[in-house]
């Protein structure tokens, strides 16, 4: 995939990301945080075995046992995320959770990116990044603080 097939996929991410949170909060008002949040797995899961049946299978699977024990905390982290973002999609609005979450996103990603963690290429920490973390940091204060 070129960088701008990618770029366009990823922000579409990133709408869905901002629609997630009301959905999961409309849900969390009806049935609670941990069992909104566990409605939002199983049908993820649904579809991501309809998905696995008809693009390719889950031949992959066999080999899960060679992947790092660090690989698994994806699923860990997810449950994070969306209970996070469950919690504060009422205080903060969808604006505020989107704008707080790219700005955890960015700044645990440079230093992901600057020290090679979790099989990444390491990348060094520039002027730029440092500058972009805090401007982020500014518009998610700004975000956040009128809510």
């Amino acid at each position: 995939m070129d960088r701008v097939a990618a770029t366009t996929l990823v922000v579409a991410a990133g709408a869905a990301v901002a629609a997630q949170g009301p959905f999961n909060g409309a849900m969390a008002r009806h049935v609670g945080i941990w069992p909104a949040a566990l409605v939002s797995f199983v049908v993820g899961g649904l579809i991501l075995i309809v998905v696995c049946t008809f693009a390719g299978g889950f031949g992959g699977l066999g080999s899960i046992t060679s992947a790092p024990w660090w690989a698994f905390l994806g699923g860990a982290t997810g449950v994070a995320i969306v209970s996070a973002v469950i919690v504060g999609i009422g205080p903060l609005g969808a604006a505020g959770v989107t704008a707080a979450t790219i700005g955890g996103q960015l700044a645990a990603s440079v230093v992901i990116d600057r020290y090679g963690l979790f099989g990444m290429r390491a990348s060094p920490l520039t002027a730029g990044k440092i500058i972009g973390i805090v401007l982020l940091a500014v518009g998610v204060w700004l975000i956040v603080r009128d809510r």
